[in-house]
């Protein structure tokens, strides 16, 4: 099977462990991926990235002139992506760039142009309602219209697609998995005891940005509840509510249980991840649907969740967006923003250890049957065969 994939996600070579398990999965997979020649990430002044052509055998990165350097949904490419469509001949396309993504339309266009009868796909994060203006409302109507499949990185996003009227194959999965070679069980009693870190502390982590939609409050409110228990908090990352929540541990008297750490590389991040006796994720669901968009945030899946899974760290998560899905039976829920919930799963884990112990097993198996670079491509193939064999 030839497939094609295009996306700026891929300009990141740590994104491509995936899509690179697909091409090993067994003889005959061919994997080219399409990425912009060159591209300005959002936010980083002056950054711009170019890349590199890279063959791997059945695994290609293959650089295509574009237009836009830095807008997902404007991005388009130049001629030499007809080149390459023609020599390669895919029976997959996918793009990943949403549902009203001129990249996708420009595919779809190509591929009966060409006469490649490919099947058309393209995966979204999208997990909100909105309504659309002319004339994007008939460009995503159009793609819609052309897709043999959508895969969805959450199950809002699927439901979303559906009530915007498509009725096709969706299927359910992230786009990026977990590397477990690098996220996994290992005791850190150098880095314990440098933090100051002791045996007998309960750590309660959290990892990700100092965001409001994260939180925190209500994570910070639920441990000062719990004030008489021995614990401490391991807060890894930064953001612009860092000053607050240095102000209300203040006011507590509570500096010496909270440990700040700056954002690390991320293959140091299992490092922090495996010193925690539980992860929270308290997100907490900002949007307000209006008229002709949608304002907000709603929790698209939490990828640090399987992060600790795979390092047996047992999780504790809010019920915003995909975190209930992605938990199931693996970890504790609460319902976002209840300081007093999540008070009672954090003693709960505390006080019963075989509990936090078996959340612990159950959430590391289920990371590496479902979650995996590897589990995920498989998952992935299945559905690509599953539409090429449809008529």
């Amino acid at each position: 099977m030839k497939i094609l994939v295009a996306s700026h996600t891929y300009i990141v070579d740590l994104n491509c462990e995936k899509l690179r398990a697909l091409s090993q999965l067994q003889p005959g997979i061919e994997v080219t991926v399409v990425v912009p020649k060159v591209w300005k990430p959002g936010g980083v002044q002056n950054k711009t990235i170019a890349t590199q052509y890279r063959d791997e055998g059945a695994f290609r990165i293959v650089p295509v002139s574009n237009f836009s350097q830095n807008h997902q949904g404007l991005l388009t490419f130049g001629a030499d992506l007809i080149t390459l469509l023609r020599q390669f001949r895919p029976q997959i396309i996918q793009v990943e760039q949403g549902s009203r993504s001129l990249a996708y339309t420009q595919m779809i266009v190509l591929n009966q142009l060409l006469g490649l009868e490919a099947k058309n796909i393209f995966f979204t994060w999208w997990n909100l309602p909105y309504e659309l203006k002319l004339p994007v409302a008939l460009l995503e109507k159009y793609n819609l219209n052309h897709s043999h499949g959508i895969i969805s990185g959450n199950q809002d996003g699927a439901e979303v697609l559906q009530q915007r009227g498509y009725q096709g194959a969706i299927k359910v999965m992230p786009q990026l998995g977990v590397d477990e070679n690098l996220f996994t069980p290992q005791a850190q009693p150098e880095l314990a005891a440098k933090l100051g870190i002791t045996p007998k502390d309960f750590i309660v982590g959290f990892v990700g940005r100092f965001v409001p939609e994260k939180g925190l409050f209500t994570l910070l409110k639920s441990l000062i509840t719990l004030k008489n228990k021995h614990w401490k908090l391991l807060l890894l990352g930064r953001g612009l509510l860092k000053e607050e929540l240095v102000k209300i541990i203040t006011e507590n008297n509570i500096q010496d249980r909270v440990i700040f750490v700056e954002s690390v590389p991320h293959d140091e991040v299992p490092n922090y991840i495996n010193l925690m006796s539980t992860l929270v994720l308290p997100s907490e669901t900002t949007y307000k649907f209006k008229t002709l968009t949608s304002v907000g945030w709603k929790e698209q899946f939490g990828h640090v969740l399987i992060e600790a899974m795979a390092c047996k760290v047992p999780v504790v998560g809010s019920d915003s967006g995909e975190i209930p899905y992605v938990i199931g039976d693996a970890g504790l829920v609460f319902p976002e923003g209840d300081a007093q919930a999540l008070a009672n799963c954090l003693l709960q884990l505390m006080e019963k250890p075989d509990l936090a112990h078996n959340l612990a097993e159950i959430g590391y198996q289920k990371a590496m049957d479902k979650y995996t670079n590897q589990a995920l491509a498989k998952q992935q193939f299945e559905f690509y065969q599953e539409l090429v064999n449809s008529h």
